[in-house]
């Protein structure tokens, strides 16, 4: 795979998405403080919604009131995307008081930070009444943990960005909205995938926009010095790449490519090359068939010491620590 972007969606993996749909009156406000939640995506199927973002970007800890925040309005058919985690508010209005505060999976309380035994559920991942006429319908669809969504993809999305009409995918949106009421065998792999595909396409359309600041790798694909070399990074990161090698992938200078890419990426060639192999790496230590010693192979380590050493430096913690917070099976590295 040679294509950056590509490489950094095929990284958005849904495991476990947290998903819902929500119906509510005239009046409502709903806070999000779940610090797990990495990317999320907020869907009005019928009816508008506010969506607040707090500037303070670690959920927890600022206070239900008093957070500097901007409001977005969403309508139906459009959607907000939320790079997480960090507090939000969804509600009729900008200044919508929230009447519940939502702190994780199955953890709410009002407010006032009284516990509360929270929503009303009607339905399977469904609160409120969505057949009532008046009211707005909201389905939500989250990534529960930062490992899912690559963290250089995150890096380049605003908090909040609204996402037009002809960027969703209508027919996969609208599959989306009823699976997620639907409870069957499987289900929870059908909303992963759906959640997934709608991102994807959400993702790849909002990386296009002409009036967009786009990412640093965005801009770099397609340079006559860069481009090359950054194909040639993501098509073999198992390769014993040098500067001078890259260089004559790109037909210029080692000067001029170590110079143009980091204009271009902000990192040095090798720097790039050694965050993107410890990205695949994580990636694959998520699998519970495949070993320390595998990973370090697949990304271009014939030593398992010198990959261990380069994860941690990267990733903060060792490949056994990473496969261990993960599920992965367990091995020396």
């Amino acid at each position: 795979m040679d294509d950056p972007l590509s490489d950094l969606l095929s990284r958005v993996r849904g495991r476990g998405a947290v998903l819902s749909r929500a119906a509510h009156g005239q009046r409502w406000g709903v806070r999000q403080l779940d610090p797990a939640a990495s990317l999320t995506l907020v869907v009005p199927v019928r009816g508008t919604c506010w969506v607040t973002v707090d500037d303070e970007p670690e959920p927890g800890v600022t206070p239900v009131d008093g957070a500097e925040r901007k409001p977005l309005l969403i309508g139906t058919g459009e959607a907000a995307l939320i790079a997480g985690p960090r507090p939000y508010t969804l509600g009729h209005a900008p200044d919508a008081e929230p009447e519940l505060v939502v702190h994780g999976p199955g953890r709410y309380s009002d407010a006032a930070g009284h516990p509360s035994a929270g929503p009303e559920v009607t339905g399977v991942r469904t609160c409120g009444y969505p057949d009532h006429p008046g009211t707005s319908l909201i389905v939500t669809g989250s990534y529960p943990h930062a490992g899912a969504v690559d963290a250089r993809l995150l890096r380049a999305l605003p908090p909040l960005l609204r996402v037009r009409s002809d960027e969703l995918p209508r027919p996969v949106v609208e599959l989306l909205t009823e699976e997620v009421a639907v409870a069957a065998p499987g289900q929870q792999a059908v909303l992963d995938r759906l959640l997934d595909l709608t991102l994807v396409r959400v993702l790849r359309a909002v990386f296009a926009r002409s009036d967009a600041p786009a990412p640093r790798w965005w801009t770099a694909r397609t340079d006559p010095v860069a481009g090359p070399a950054l194909r040639a990074l993501h098509a073999h990161p198992e390769r014993p790449w040098t500067v001078e090698v890259l260089a004559r992938a790109a037909g210029v200078s080692r000067a001029t490519l170590a110079r143009r890419f980091g204009d271009l990426l902000g990192s040095s060639p090798m720097a790039y090359l050694t965050e993107w192999r410890m990205s695949l790496a994580a990636d694959l230590l998520d699998a519970p068939d495949t070993t320390v010693a595998a990973a370090a192979r697949a990304v271009g380590y014939r030593d398992e010491f010198a990959f261990s050493t380069a994860f941690k430096r990267h990733r903060g913690t060792t490949p056994t620590e990473h496969r261990a917070r993960t599920g992965g099976r367990s091995d020396a590295g």
